[in-house]
């Protein structure tokens, strides 16, 4: 995604910078910390919590509207049962053990 206006400085929520060229501040707990940050972490929050809604229309079987992605029994139960979808981040635990050979087929949505 590419802004529109690109930013002049980056308030960063954690301890490790952001590899850009743009002078920036990390702020350990910065939505506790900054008015700017937390209201970032918001819109942040909700984009996710809607995109979730599309991927689970897209992905059926996850119940990616009911939990957004998070780690939950069910969602664990449905990547077992189904394998990674394309969205999974196929690093993490309860994700990995899951990934099978030859990788996504887009015939049949299966990783």
């Amino acid at each position: 995604m590419k802004l529109a206006m690109p930013p002049d400085y980056l308030l960063v929520d954690g301890i490790s910078r952001i590899p850009l060229n743009i002078p920036q501040r990390t702020i350990k707990k910065g939505d506790s910390a900054s008015v700017s940050v937390a209201a970032a972490s918001i819109v942040a929050k909700v984009t996710r919590d809607r995109m979730m809604v599309d991927y689970d229309r897209q992905y059926p079987g996850y119940g990616f509207a009911a939990h957004k992605g998070y780690g939950s029994a069910d969602h664990l139960a449905a990547v077992a049962l189904l394998g990674p979808s394309p969205i999974h981040r196929l690093t993490f635990r309860g994700v990995r053990e899951h990934v099978r050979e030859g990788g996504y087929d887009s015939r049949n949505g299966r990783l």
